[in-house]
């Protein structure tokens, strides 16, 4: 039996030239819950969506960046359970990034009222839920990482590219 998460988490970042890995932040507008709170991309999973469907529809809904600006999508292979008040239960959410290109342009949608991009160094300082800082560390570490990356890409249907058999040796192309 599988666990469905309730919620989705995506983690857009860059890689700039001279700055290295920058992490969007995103900032809860006055009219939300905790608002105030920076964060990154987050979103419920709509019925019948696949989880990984939901994570690129909160980024393209929350920050306006989709098809070209996205240059790879990954499942971090990480979820976070914290008890929620308003249900009064353990709710799931489950965590992707997006690295976007250097030039992508994310803009402010209704449910914030700010952004901004951070060096990954500093974003555990800016975020209050300690799960975020394990994300970005991953993101950091891990996702720029040639030999480690593979691992966690995603296509663009949410299906693990590194996962897909290869042709035996012996069988030819």
């Amino acid at each position: 039996m599988s666990l469905r998460p309730d919620l989705v988490e995506c983690w857009v970042f860059r890689i700039g030239p001279s700055a290295g890995v920058e992490i969007l932040l995103i900032r809860r507008a006055a009219h939300r819950i905790f608002p105030g709170l920076w964060q990154c991309v987050t979103g419920g999973i709509e019925p019948g969506e696949r989880v990984p469907a939901a994570a690129l529809r909160e980024v393209r809904e929350e920050t306006g960046l989709s098809g070209t600006d996205i240059e790879a999508f990954y499942d971090l292979d990480q979820v976070a359970p914290f008890y929620d008040e308003a249900s009064d239960g353990v709710v799931v959410s489950a965590i992707f990034a997006v690295r976007v290109r250097p030039d992508a342009k994310p803009v402010v949608s209704w449910e914030h009222d700010g952004l901004r991009w951070a060096p990954a160094a500093e974003v555990p300082a800016a975020v209050v839920w300690p799960s975020y800082a394990e994300s970005v560390r991953r993101v950091a570490e891990v996702l720029t990482d040639p030999d480690r990356e593979r691992w966690f890409r995603l296509d663009a249907e949410g299906r693990r590219t590194a996962r897909r058999p290869t042709a035996r040796p012996d069988e030819g192309q």
